[in-house]
């Protein structure tokens, strides 16, 4: 089976479709599967566009509404993760996945699909330390904190992945798993990107949640976007009894503009006599089923059970009990059903309405599944509490975001803030954001290992590059000023330098920028940037 995976897709649906059908033609041969690796921008109208993360100069309602409003329909099948550049309000509408528009497919803040037999993972968001321990709280009307926190990852979802036990194919992470580069030509990447050179000596490139995922689920493939580079490793686990030894190959991608290493295509064995519908995952149902009691839908923090003495139990795999359960549930048929259904206007270009505002939405899917399988709808669940009373916002000045001492959570260095370098080639919020301790513990692969693992893709025979283009091979595109200015490789979760911006057009970073912490214009474009 033929799978493209695509980088950052910043709601450029129509270049991506357009590059496959290119592809397809070049190369004679058919896509039966795309991958998105976040900042899809499922932008339905004005509202939604709020309630993305970004600068209101940068919001553009792009491609996707017109698949949405049935327009257009996706040519090929489409699974995708949020990143940290998303219409925040409607994927929160589908905690558990679901579909956004006919063929294109949401897995929710952690979800397992599988097509074809192909079992399919991914986990949405980007890490932030001083939010990892938070219920999904969040809600529309956001505020200038919520609006970032609710794409941050959850404790939760990295608790209930690993609980799985099966082996994975694929799997999908917005951000890097931390330590990832010294498995592939870390020499290559900081030529490449040499801003990065800080965090990978300090190892706090990448998040330290998706590196523990990587070292239990050990799937086969491993995507990635959000740095705005292609980088490929591969990573050899370590034997455990009784099984050989496994490995994964990890590709992160570009984001989709002209001359750039967005888009490639990966061969994956299937499974011909599976149907060629989306299905459920039975183990991951049976996870959802046995973790739905340990919800939290309030900005306070708590821990995952340990088997530490402190909790009854701490064993949420998934039994066979509780797998014969999920199948009564859904009368023996785990075909995911083609339900989707519009729950808002969409944009009509002859009629904007630059007033709209994005409400709370409770969407029928979502509630058609939990219904099913014996669930809590977390948006009912949010909307309850908060009209009850018992709900309670976090404050500006709350201990509990600041990630202080007091609030202590599994890791101690964020992943997305910024040390001394500078990504020009992302995006950077006008937002403070609190110090935080960058004392993480090392997990840097010991020498033997990554002196041996320094591959590319290529090189292993596993991605062939002539399957890789850039977007400018199949069609003309003038975009973008987006590209050419936006910064800082944490795209907005950045803590910033109290000066004025001041870049000059080396995107490699040898000349610093400088930003200021609020109310500063953010993006100043060089038109010569990415000639």
């Amino acid at each position: 089976m033929k799978i493209a995976v695509e980088g950052c897709c910043h709601g450029e649906l129509d270049k991506i479709y357009e590059t496959i059908k290119y592809l397809e033609k070049k190369e004679n041969t058919k896509v039966d599967l795309l991958l998105c690796c976040g900042d899809f921008q499922a932008v339905r109208n004005e509202g939604d566009m709020k309630c993305m993360a970004v600068p209101p100069k940068y919001r553009q309602m792009q491609t996707f509404y017109k698949y949405y409003s049935g327009e257009k329909k996706a040519p090929v099948l489409t699974i995708f993760i949020g990143g940290n550049h998303e219409a925040s309000n409607y994927l929160q509408e589908l905690p558990y996945g679901g579909w956004v528009a006919p063929n294109i497919y949401y897995l929710g803040y952690a979800g397992i699909v599988k097509y074809r037999g192909v079992r399919i993972g991914g986990i949405s968001g980007i890490f932030k330390s001083h939010d990892y321990r938070k219920g999904h709280f969040e809600h529309p009307p956001y505020s200038k904190e919520t609006i970032r926190s609710a794409y941050h990852v959850r404790n939760i979802e990295v608790f209930k992945l690993k609980q799985l036990r099966e082996p994975i194919d694929v799997f999908m992470s917005h951000d890097w798993p931390r330590s990832i580069y010294y498995y592939g030509n870390k020499k290559q990447l900081l030529k490449k990107k040499d801003f990065f050179q800080k965090e990978v000596e300090e190892n706090t490139l990448g998040s330290p949640a998706a590196f523990e995922l990587l070292c239990h689920l050990q799937p086969s493939y491993w995507f990635s976007a959000h740095l705005h580079v292609k980088f490929a490793a591969f990573m050899q686990h370590q034997q455990t009894t009784g099984q050989l030894p496994k490995a994964t190959k990890f590709l992160a991608l570009d984001k989709c503009l002209p001359h750039r290493e967005f888009l490639q295509i990966v061969d994956v064995e299937h499974d011909p006599s599976k149907p060629e519908c989306l299905e459920y995952d039975l183990e991951w149902l049976a996870v959802l089923k046995s973790t739905k009691d340990l919800l939290n839908v309030t900005s306070k923090t708590w821990n995952m059970p340990e088997n530490n003495g402190l909790h009854p139990k701490w064993d949420f795999s998934a039994t066979a009990e509780i797998r014969k359960e999920v199948l009564d549930d859904l009368g023996q048929d785990l075909c995911i059903p083609c339900n989707f259904s519009m729950t808002t206007p969409c944009y009509d270009p002859n009629n904007p309405q630059h007033k709209r505002v994005a409400s709370h939405m409770i969407n029928p899917q979502t509630t058609e599944f939990c219904a099913h399988l014996g669930l809590i709808d977390i948006n009912a669940r949010i909307r309850q509490e908060d009209e009850s009373g018992d709900f309670e916002a976090p404050e500006e000045n709350d201990v509990d975001s600041t990630g202080s001492i007091e609030d202590p959570s599994e890791y101690s260095t964020d992943t997305s803030i910024l040390s001394s370098s500078i990504n020009p080639d992302e995006i950077t919020l006008d937002y403070d954001e609190e110090e935080e301790d960058a004392s993480a513990p090392s997990m840097e692969p010991s020498p033997e290992h990554s002196s041996d693992l320094s591959v590319n893709f290529s090189q292993i025979r596993v991605l062939p590059d002539s399957m890789a283009v850039s977007s400018d091979d199949a069609m003309d595109s003038t975009n973008d000023e987006l590209d050419r200015s936006e910064s800082s490789q944490t795209e907005g979760e950045g803590k910033c330098p109290d000066k004025s911006l001041k870049r000059l057009s080396d995107e490699c970073g040898r000349s610093a920028m400088k930003i200021k912490r609020r109310n500063q214009a953010i993006y100043r474009a060089n038109d010569e940037e990415d000639k």
